[in-house]
């Protein structure tokens, strides 16, 4: 049975992140999860229940809810998801007296980025202080859930931990990537993006061509931050990405989202300079946290989101006669397929398009692809 939101432990700040999520007061999908996770370990720590299964119900039903409030942001969801994973595999451990980190052992991830530290220290540790769990235990019924929550609160705090650290993860390896007197190409500002590009600057002298990004016109904010740091920076139209593309030895892109087919949903301007790219066989990065994997797919259409921001800054409401005769479109994100994009760099190593199905798989369980 499914509980009713006004039932649900720490309802009022489940209420308060939906009012901010409709009302895209929290913007990007770093923050977005951060204020997910942080509801989420509220929630937990203040819901009573006898097993499993109840604690599972009342996330779904609170993941639900933020998901539905502004469904395009997708971190939420998969917030809620890589939570609930947290969840079981604790359970599961505290039931088996076994170690949680046995069934991730041989990952892509691991297998990738060897000597990562994950949860092997905190994994021995628990394993050490076994957990007598006694579900629908009608003496007491607080015994689950007041022997649960402490491991529990930690297998949150391990996905707070990577949301706040995701910056530096994605670009430690930044000087295996970007070497002396290459010219690379961005677009828009992402804010991983940005960090990469500072990380490999500390070892590196190189160029990056900031393609401005109209109508938003991002790319200047990540010009001034990029030249501020000391690292030679050009600004250039979005007219001009096919001519110089000749010239740039390597493209970097930002995600806002990461489908389970290898593409993804980068600014509008990702899918021409990923294109461009493709004609002059320049390869293509795309820097993310691996938060923003998603086991959806594309559903709307070939080449974007359903998601318009406003087309005023496209053709202004003064050039009055044009206006009533076009109709005028501003898509926010372009769908870029996984044929343009070479590597995904994420804050657990560097993968393939064709290994995200496979990422996806150990990081989410499959009942929680919906929510």
């Amino acid at each position: 049975m499914t509980p009713e939101l006004h039932s649900v432990p720490g309802n009022r700040a489940v209420e308060v992140l939906v009012a901010k999520l409709r009302r895209r007061q929290v913007v990007g999908s770093r923050e977005a999860a951060l204020e997910t996770a942080l509801v989420l370990r509220q929630v937990v720590a203040k819901a009573r229940f006898t097993n499993i299964q109840q604690l599972i119900t009342v996330i779904r039903e609170v993941g639900r809810r933020l998901a539905e409030a502004q469904p395009k942001e997708h971190s939420v969801g998969n917030t809620v998801r890589r939570v609930l994973h947290n969840v079981r595999e604790e359970y599961n451990t505290a039931q088996k007296g076994s170690a949680p980190a046995t069934r991730n052992v041989y990952t892509i991830s691991k297998f990738v980025l060897q000597g990562q530290p994950r949860k092997h220290t905190v994994s021995a540790a628990k394993s050490e202080a076994r957990i007598t769990l006694k579900e629908n235990d009608p003496d007491d019924p607080d015994s689950f859930a007041r022997a649960l929550k402490p491991v529990l609160m930690e297998a949150i705090q391990d996905v707070l931990d990577e949301l706040e650290t995701v910056y530096d993860n994605v670009s430690k390896n930044a000087k295996d990537h970007i070497h002396s007197d290459e010219i690379i190409l961005t677009i828009g500002h992402s804010k991983t993006v940005e960090a990469f590009l500072k990380s490999a600057g500390h070892y590196r002298n190189y160029t990056v061509i900031v393609a401005e990004t109209a109508p938003s016109y991002q790319g200047h904010e990540m010009a001034r931050a990029l030249s501020a740091a000391g690292i030679s920076t050009f600004l250039v139209p979005d007219s001009s990405i096919f001519a110089i593309m000749s010239r740039v030895n390597k493209v970097l892109l930002g995600a806002h989202a990461v489908l389970a087919n290898g593409g993804f949903f980068g600014i509008s301007g990702s899918l021409l300079a990923a294109t461009a790219a493709r004609e002059h066989s320049t390869p293509v990065a795309v820097c993310a946290g691996q938060f923003k994997l998603t086991p959806l797919w594309n559903l709307y259409h070939e080449y974007g989101a359903l998601d318009f921001a406003d087309p005023s800054s496209v053709l202004g409401f003064e050039e009055g006669k044009l206006v009533e005769h076009v109709d005028v479109v501003n898509p926010y994100y372009d769908y870029v397929g996984p044929e343009l994009v070479d590597v995904f760099i994420t804050n657990d190593g560097d993968h393939p398009p064709s290994s995200v199905y496979r990422l996806i798989k150990e990081t989410y369980d499959d009942d929680d692809h919906e929510l």
